[in-house]
């Protein structure tokens, strides 16, 4: 299935911290919205989130979308 035609979670991430244990249990849920087809979109993600996403190369895979 194509990326733009997957169904898109929001998944809000406004308040959550920015560390490693976020970034993994984000990383497991895109996995399991992937297996259910879907793609998983985060919104409302801080600066020190989306950078600590970037710094653990998993931009692709948790998609980051502006507030």
């Amino acid at each position: 299935m194509a990326e733009e035609t997957r169904p898109i979670v929001l998944c809000d991430v406004a308040g959550v911290a920015a560390d490693v244990v976020t970034v993994g249990a984000l990383a497991q849920l895109a996995l399991a919205a992937g297996r259910a087809g879907h793609q998983l979109c985060l919104c409302g993600a801080s600066e020190e989130l989306c950078a600590l996403v970037e710094l653990m190369g998993l931009a692709e895979v948790l998609l980051l979308r502006e507030a």
